[in-house]
C-alpha cells in the first residue's frame, strides 16, 4: 500500500509475472506537472503479449510512446492508458493545471511526472473510467480510416474484444449495407449484437468463410477487418473477402506466425491486404489528418458511445497479478480490466 511519500509502480518481471513496487513519489521539475492516477486500463492486446513474453523486442524498442521508454527486457514497465488528476505543478507551469483531470500514455503507476504537452485534458462530459478507453477508440477510428468503408458495402470484423467491439460500433454508424462479426466467445457475441452487428458468427461451429458469404447472399465481403489476435483468423478473413476486396490487419500477432493460403483464389481475386497501426497516419490522409485531429475524433466518438458494458473488472493496483490472470483464465466474462488506485 502506497503511503504519502511513495508511489505504486507495476513491473513485468518475467513471462506471466508482474509485481507492484513502492518507490518515492517524484518531485516536479520546473517544466513538469505531477499526476495522481485514478485508473489505468490494461490493454488485452499488446500488453498481454508483453505479459506472456511474446512481444518482439523490435516492437517494444520502436514504441512511439516516450513514457514506455523502449524497454525490451524484463523487468520493464508497460501500459499506455492512465487517467488521473494533476496535484502539483512546476514553477514554470501555469497554476491552472492544478486539479485538471488528464489522460496520459503512461505505464501503470499511482503517481508520475510529465510535461503538460504530453497530457490530454479529459472532456468534462467524459467519465474517468471511460476516458481510459480513448486509445482503443482511436485505434478503431484508425481502422476505419485505413479500411475506408463505403456506402452500401458489406463488412466483416474478426474478433470482438475491446477494439473489435468499438470498431463494430463505429461501422454501425456508417452507411454500409451489412456488418457481420466473427467471435468465438458467447459473451462477446452478445455484446457485438448490442453494439450494432447485423449478424454474428461463432467460428467454432461453422466454416467461417462459407458462413460469412451465406450472410452476405453468397457474396464475399468488400472489407474485412482482422482484430482477433489469432493468426489463423487472417486466413479466414482473406477467404471471406470477395473479388477486389480489402483486408485490414489490425492484430499484432507478436511472435506467433500466420500460415496463409495465398493460392489461386487470393491471386486471381486481387485482394488487398493492408496492415493498420495506430502509431502512424496512412500517407493518403496525412495532408489533412494529424494524430491530434484523430484523437479529437476519438474523444468525440467516445462521448457519443455507451462504452460502460466494455468495462467488466476494476482491480486495485496492488492486486494486479489477479487482473492478468483473469484476462487469461476468464475471457468469456472478462473484457476491459481497469486498475484502480487509492
Amino acid at each position: 500500500m502506497a503511503t504519502d511519500s511513495t508511489r505504486q509502480s507495476l513491473y513485468f518481471t518475467d513471462a506471466e509475472s508482474v509485481t507492484v513496487e513502492e518507490r518515492p513519489i517524484p518531485a516536479c521539475a520546473a517544466e513538469e506537472v505531477r499526476v495522481e492516477t485514478h485508473v489505468s486500463a490494461i490493454s488485452p492486446g499488446t500488453e498481454l503479449l508483453v505479459f506472456h513474453g511474446e512481444a518482439p523486442a523490435e516492437l517494444l524498442a520502436d514504441d512511439p510512446i516516450d513514457a514506455v521508454g523502449g524497454e525490451t527486457e524484463f523487468p520493464m514497465q508497460y501500459g499506455y492508458a492512465a487517467v488521473g488528476e494533476v496535484n502539483a505543478v512546476g514553477e514554470h507551469v501555469p497554476d491552472w493545471w492544478r486539479g485538471e483531470r488528464v489522460f496520459a500514455f503512461h505505464p501503470h503507476e499511482s503517481h508520475f511526472v510529465a510535461e503538460p504537452s504530453t497530457l490530454l485534458r479529459v472532456p468534462e462530459t467524459c467519465q474517468t473510467d471511460q476516458a481510459a478507453l480513448v486509445p482503443n477508440v482511436e485505434t478503431a477510428v484508425n481502422f476505419l480510416m485505413d479500411g475506408r468503408p463505403m456506402i452500401g458495402e458489406r463488412v466483416v470484423v474478426f474478433g470482438q474484444g475491446i477494439v473489435g467491439l468499438l470498431t463494430t460500433a463505429l461501422l454501425a454508424e456508417c452507411p454500409v449495407e451489412t456488418v457481420v462479426t466473427v467471435e468465438c466467445l458467447e459473451h462477446r457475441r452478445a455484446l457485438s449484437r448490442q453494439f450494432g452487428a447485423d449478424a454474428v458468427i461463432d467460428p467454432e461451429s461453422a466454416d467461417v468463410a462459407g458462413a460469412v458469404r451465406e450472410r452476405l447472399d453468397g457474396n464475399g465481403a468488400d472489407l474485412a477487418i482482422e482484430v482477433s489476435g489469432d493468426p489463423a483468423a487472417l486466413d479466414d478473413a482473406i477467404a471471406a473477402t470477395g473479388e477486389n476486396g480489402r483486408v485490414v490487419v489490425g492484430s499484432c500477432y507478436g511472435t506467433k506466425r500466420a500460415e496463409l493460403d495465398l493460392g489461386g483464389y487470393f491471386h486471381r481475386s486481387r485482394i488487398d491486404v493492408k496492415a493498420s497501426q495506430v502509431s502512424t497516419i496512412d500517407p493518403v490522409h496525412r495532408g489533412r489528418w494529424s494524430k491530434d485531429r484523430r484523437l479529437d475524433e476519438a474523444w468525440r466518438w467516445l462521448d457519443s458511445l455507451d462504452a460502460s458494458p466494455l468495462i467488466t473488472d476494476r482491480v486495485p493496483v496492488e492486486a494486479a497479478p489477479t487482473a492478468y490472470e483473469r484476462l487469461d483464465d476468464a475471457p468469456n466474462s472478462t473484457l476491459q480490466v481497469l486498475l484502480t488506485y487509492p
